[in-house]
């Protein structure tokens, strides 16, 4: 068998993707004739039927699907090998898109991004800030070159690097419940406010945490805000420890720790898009995130 060249891979695609030869060649620019005998070809040239051509329509047959799917896979590598090769033509990227969720840190994670881009005064820094879902809608939809936030990193389309630990704590101003800190439950809470950060994803399924169904709610758009309206006695909620911790100890804010509210326990990481090709700023960037997360981790 002869190699097959990117251009019939395009076209196997593009008839699938159309659903017809006559949608596929106008795609292409090409005409129907051509495209049929396109398809031919590359059939008589692997030694098998790639389409079922017994109904109205073509269909895959099921080794024509099998080799479609790698056949995408290939065509996806490609075009990423092409984006790498114009950021190296180009030189370092003229920007790094960052995204810091909700949850992260700011003075810290800002600190490690500053050690980055004071070296390189060329590469702009486009940062942006989003909540819950939303960093992981921005990453997926390529609006962003990597994350500062919690991710399943069970999730084969992430690549991770582990930063650190963040615990997340049911808190409350001291005079905002009617009742002792141990006698809380479900249902004593469902009647008084919780405090919520609103999702920014646009199109991302919602998502929600420690959030007590049917309860009344406050909806606020950051972490920050979320701590001043606990603070003032205008709602309990869950806050990572870093924001809290000298409230608590100073007794401005009290844990509602208990066996119905237990708080968690939340992986903060930088995460950028597995198996994607990263412009030369942006990999260097990750190796730094890196071998920052190596040092902090030693024993």
């Amino acid at each position: 068998m002869n190699g097959l060249t990117l251009a019939q891979l395009r076209s196997i695609d593009a008839v699938v993707s159309e659903g017809s030869l006559q949608a596929a060649a106008l795609r292409l620019g090409r005409t129907h004739p051509t495209l049929h005998t396109a398809i031919t070809n590359v059939e008589n040239q692997i030694g098998f039927p790639l389409f079922d051509r017994a109904g109205y329509r073509m269909t895959l047959t099921p080794v024509g699907e099998a080799f479609l799917s790698r056949a995408r896979r290939v065509l996806a590598e490609m075009a990423d090998l092409q984006v790498y090769a114009a950021h190296l033509a180009a030189g370092e990227e003229s920007e790094v898109r960052v995204v810091i969720g909700d949850l992260s840190p700011l003075p810290e994670m800002l600190q490690l991004l500053r050690t980055f881009f004071d070296g390189r005064p060329a590469t702009r820094l486009h940062l942006q800030f989003a909540a819950i879902s939303g960093p992981w809608e921005l990453l997926m939809q390529d609006r962003t070159d990597l994350i500062l936030h919690h991710v399943d990193q069970s999730d084969p389309r992430f690549e991770t690097i582990n930063l650190r630990r963040i615990r997340l704590i049911p808190v409350v101003a001291p005079n905002f419940l009617p009742f002792p800190v141990e006698e809380a439950s479900l249902e004593r809470m469902r009647d008084l406010v919780q405090c919520i950060i609103r999702d920014s994803a646009e199109q991302w399924p919602a998502k929600s945490y420690y959030v007590i169904e049917g309860a009344r709610t406050c909806t606020v758009s950051d972490q920050l805000m979320k701590k001043e309206v606990i603070l003032q006695g205008l709602g309990w909620g869950h806050m990572p420890d870093f924001l809290v911790d000298a409230e608590l100890r100073d007794g401005r804010l009290i844990s509602m720790a208990n066996s119905y509210f237990h708080g968690g326990v939340i992986e903060l990481v930088a995460a950028r898009r597995a198996g994607r090709a990263h412009g030369p700023a942006a990999s260097a960037l990750w190796r730094v995130l890196q071998a920052s997360a190596d040092s902090n981790h030693k024993p």
